[in-house]
């Protein structure tokens, strides 16, 4: 039987459309499932306010009435607009290994992005630095983050067949935790620039503290990530939408946020988790009846690995040991809870600035993906 392609337009669709991952990697020790509810939440215009800014199509393929790829178009006009483009996205793609199936999802993408304008198709990326990005090329025996797409290695494969190039790659690491403690150099010029530029670490006890702050930080996100590969500013409805979403779930002695002493802005900020792999994985994407207890244990208890889920400093400080003093702060939290080691999440293999701070870490390059560009006009 042949392939169909159907755009997604109902709810009923939608959910299809995010239990298809799900039930691709059933079964796979790697795969980290989603939550149902949440990437449902992505998807949808009227509850996110990423459809302000961006154009967005999805399509699910069929073949004996069987669900057997997913993928959406998206076009986000503020990237396009600051970076001088004309490239729509591809994201929340996943097929069988299957030719005629892949070819079609990518076909209904393209045509409804040449109709649109645009010139190139990019991917796998998401409506903001927020979301997943990037196709995993290497690494496939390690177990996938919350905040990254895991997918089989024959996914790359399909994309080169269909004339798909590197555009961007991302590295990934494990960072261990010095048993020593803070290395002597870090401390050292943590203390340094702390005098120098008159700043204070901020730690908080519960979100009625942080709150104040929680603006700040994503501001300074939007400053610190300007420069980064397809990054367009968040808007403050889109701030507000992550604020809601991820307060509640931070652990807040990993959370360190630097301020500068004479006006109590943000200049820096370190947000880790105990990493929920194991935890998503036994939610299995639903967070009712008893998904929720899993993530609260992993999140309450003491973690072997974290994961480094958002970090940026002001441009202003970058390079300037800023980096020291957030883990002069959180070195000695992570040793007292028995981490092991910390999860960096994708890291531009172009920014050195930000791969140089790990100099002073026994490390170990664990992963690698990659964002894919095809002309298409």
């Amino acid at each position: 039987m042949s392939v169909i392609i159907r755009e997604v337009t109902t709810k009923k669709e939608l959910k299809k459309f995010v239990k298809f991952n799900i039930d691709l990697y059933k079964g796979n020790p790697y795969h980290v499932p989603g939550l149902i509810e949440e990437e449902m939440m992505t998807l949808d215009p009227k509850r996110n306010p990423a459809f302000e800014v961006c154009d967005s199509i999805s399509f699910l393929a069929y073949r004996n009435d069987q669900v057997v790829g997913r993928i959406t178009g998206i076009i986000n006009r503020g990237s396009n607009e600051t970076w001088g483009q004309k490239r729509a996205r591809f994201g929340f793609v996943d097929f069988i290994d299957d030719q005629e199936v892949v070819d079609a999802l990518f076909k209904a993408v393209e045509d409804w992005a040449k109709q649109k304008g645009m010139e190139e198709l990019q991917g796998p990326m998401g409506f903001t630095d927020m979301d997943h990005e990037g196709m995993l090329i290497d690494g496939f025996d390690q177990v996938g983050t919350i905040a990254t797409i895991y997918n089989f290695p024959y996914y790359p494969q399909h994309m080169e067949r269909m004339g798909y190039v590197k555009d961007q790659d991302w590295h990934e690491f494990k960072i261990f935790v010095p048993r020593e403690g803070i290395p002597e150099k870090h401390q050292r010029i943590g203390e340094i620039v702390k005098k120098k530029y008159g700043l204070k670490i901020m730690k908080f006890k519960n979100a009625k503290e942080i709150m104040p702050y929680a603006h700040k930080v994503f501001n300074t996100l939007n400053e610190a990530y300007a420069p980064l590969y397809g990054f367009s500013k968040l808007t403050q409805k889109q701030i507000d939408y992550y604020i809601n979403m991820y307060i509640p779930m931070l652990r807040y002695d990993l959370v360190t946020v630097i301020v500068r002493e004479e006006d109590d802005e943000v200049v820096g900020f370190g947000i880790s988790l105990p990493n929920l792999s194991h935890a998503m994985k036994k939610a299995n994407g639903h967070l009712f009846p008893f998904g929720w207890i899993h993530l609260l244990k992993a999140l309450k208890t003491k973690p072997k690995v974290v994961d480094l889920y958002l970090m940026g400093v002001l441009p202003e400080y970058q390079s300037k040991g800023v980096n020291a003093l957030l883990f002069n702060d959180l070195i000695p939290i992570y040793n007292k809870l028995g981490v092991e080691y910390a999860e960096s999440n994708p890291e531009l293999e172009s920014n050195n600035a930000v791969q140089a701070q790990w100099d002073y870490f026994k490390r170990e390059h664990h992963k690698t993906r990659r964002a894919f560009i095809k002309k298409i006009g």
